[in-house]
């Protein structure tokens, strides 16, 4: 039998390309899943869009009893509620945008096996979604910290908090970049997620969420200013409570930080697209 083919299919998608048009195009799609997310999560509830409320509610009065009352960590200062209530926000908003990347193809094996469409949207629009939900949880900020201004508390609110935007956006696409990276390899690998799911636990207690960055003292301090989420919380808090610290070269790191992993994430994921539904 000849070999000399007269066709030859081949992926004509180079790894580091990022069908920009193709996500354009499937705009209507991406706007299917952040509808979803939004609204299925608690539609067959009793109370609904209040849980947006409530979850963080309750976990910031568990940490002030827990962190601020049982252990005494120090806030810098600032009102606890404000304190724990900014870092459950934030971090919240990045665990979930990660879990929504990170099960990118396993999550999504059925649909990705029956029709094409670029496969980013499904991330991206877990990213949009999740910054919804944020914004939500950004107005229960704000009623407290009216309250706080209200009864007379100082609050050092600076310019700094207009690096809001940048540092929301620095947490989407490090959530991003990290869970395209850890989706990819689930797909073969599916026991990784499990410590994947229980180093994240461990993660959060390296980001200063529950205790300022001072509170580390210099002996741990290095090894928390390693960890790219920090400059971040650091300069929310700095911004809106005037604790915490501005470290314009810690953003920088943070920033580098993301755009590597950004890159190396794309390439890992546009290699497993080709191939991940004979795994999946």
């Amino acid at each position: 039998m000849s070999k000399d083919w007269t066709l030859v299919i081949k992926p004509e998608k180079r790894l580091l390309d990022v069908d920009l048009k193709g996500i354009w195009r499937y705009r209507d799609l991406w706007y299917m899943y952040v509808k979803r997310d939004i609204v299925t999560v608690y539609k067959q509830t009793i109370l609904g869009p209040l849980w947006f409320f409530i979850q963080p509610a309750f976990t910031t009065i568990m940490y002030m009893f827990v962190f601020g009352g049982l252990a005494g960590i120090s806030t810098d200062g600032a009102p606890q509620p404000l304190f724990y209530l900014s870092g459950i926000m934030l971090w919240n908003y990045f665990s979930e945008c990660f879990n929504g990347a990170s099960n990118t193809f396993t999550a999504n094996a059925g649909i990705f096996g029956k029709v094409y469409f670029p496969r980013l949207v499904v991330p991206l629009a877990s990213l949009t979604s999740n910054l919804v939900k944020m914004l939500i949880q950004l107005l229960l900020f704000v009623a407290v910290y009216i309250y706080f201004v209200a009864t007379g508390t100082h609050l050092s609110l600076n310019a700094a908090a207009f690096l809001f935007p940048l540092l929301v956006f620095l947490l989407a696409f490090h959530a991003l970049s990290w869970g395209l990276i850890i989706s990819s390899l689930t797909s073969k690998y599916r026991d990784l997620k499990y410590l994947v799911s229980f180093g994240l636990q461990l993660f959060m207690y390296a980001t200063p969420i529950i205790y300022p960055l001072s509170a580390a003292g210099d002996k741990y301090r290095w090894a928390l200013e390693l960890n790219p989420l920090t400059p971040i919380f650091e300069a929310f808090k700095y911004g809106f409570l005037g604790c915490g610290s501005l470290s314009w070269g810690g953003l920088l790191y943070s920033t580098v930080f993301m755009l590597v992993a950004l890159f190396f994430s794309i390439i890992i994921f546009n290699r497993v697209e080709r191939n991940f539904m004979d795994t999946v």
